[in-house]
């Protein structure tokens, strides 16, 4: 099976974890058209909308029928995605974020960040590298994409270089959604098998609701998808930082976010 079990239903609860994604004004746009959308930090589609702000990223681009596009703008400039369309054709907007960090003064704090994500047994690893129970940081690095649909919206989605990264194995504007949204979760240059993936589906009146799946051995998971809805997936790497990272920030831990936004038209 290309997806294995589906973990819970989608749930009208609170999300615990605050996301970093790319949320365009429109995520289909006329040939030539403006591409415009905000970066936004949060939970439940609703967060902090950050300016354009070159000193925060280490890359912001468009991909396009192969082409890399840098993506202009000015510094302070709101939305920070605010381009003309490169051509006909699916845009993959891709954007790396420099390295922040985040301090947890309990270990019950890191817990369920831990469990939410499904990292797996974090503690004995912390208690086996006699890490402090409290107190102690973590470095983390976001990776967000978003798909665009510009004209015919042909094209498919592809690897932008990004460390950690969700690839969209259907083209949501062009393909038949009858049988769901083929993702495929990659680290580096392998694939992440069984591994949780994080759904979080917005109506056409604002409800957003979450849901959990697990990518199969080729590291592919199937989202149903329904009509006129938008969608975020975030799946997470946990890693311990090299010497020079945790020289250079005080963290103990690594994160890695990956983020793919698109819509179902």
């Amino acid at each position: 099976m290309r997806c294995l079990a589906l973990i819970f239903a989608f749930l009208a609860a609170p999300l615990s974890a605050h996301e970093f994604w790319i949320e365009p004004e429109a995520y289909q746009v006329s040939a030539n058209g403006m591409l415009t959308g905000e970066i936004v930090n949060g939970q439940e589609f609703s967060g902090t909308k950050l300016p354009y702000l070159p000193q925060r990223f280490v890359n912001f681009v468009a991909v396009v029928q192969g082409k890399v596009v840098p993506v202009p703008g000015r510094v302070g400039d709101q939305p920070a995605l605010n381009m003309r369309a490169a051509g006909d054709g699916l845009h993959v907007i891709a954007y790396q974020a420099r390295n922040a960090t985040v301090d947890y003064d309990s270990w019950e704090k890191f817990q369920r960040f831990v469990d939410h994500k499904d990292l797996g047994d974090v503690r004995s690893r912390h208690d086996a590298r006699g890490l402090p129970e409290a107190n102690f940081n973590e470095v983390y690095s976001r990776y967000s994409k978003s798909l665009i649909g510009v004209g015919d919206g042909a094209g498919s989605d592809r690897r932008t270089g990004l460390e950690t990264e969700i690839v969209a194995l259907t083209n949501p504007y062009t393909d038949d959604l009858s049988a769901g949204m083929r993702l495929q979760l990659f680290y580096r240059q392998d694939v992440r098998a069984n591994t949780q993936i994080e759904i979080l589906e917005k109506s056409p009146m604002g409800v957003v609701q979450q849901a959990f799946y697990r990518t199969d051995a080729n590291g592919i998971a199937v989202i149903p998808v329904k009509s006129g809805y938008r969608y975020m997936a975030d799946a997470v790497v946990l890693r311990e930082p090299s010497d020079a990272l945790a020289a250079s920030t005080g963290a103990v831990w690594e994160t890695l976010w990956a983020n793919l936004t698109w819509a179902a038209p």
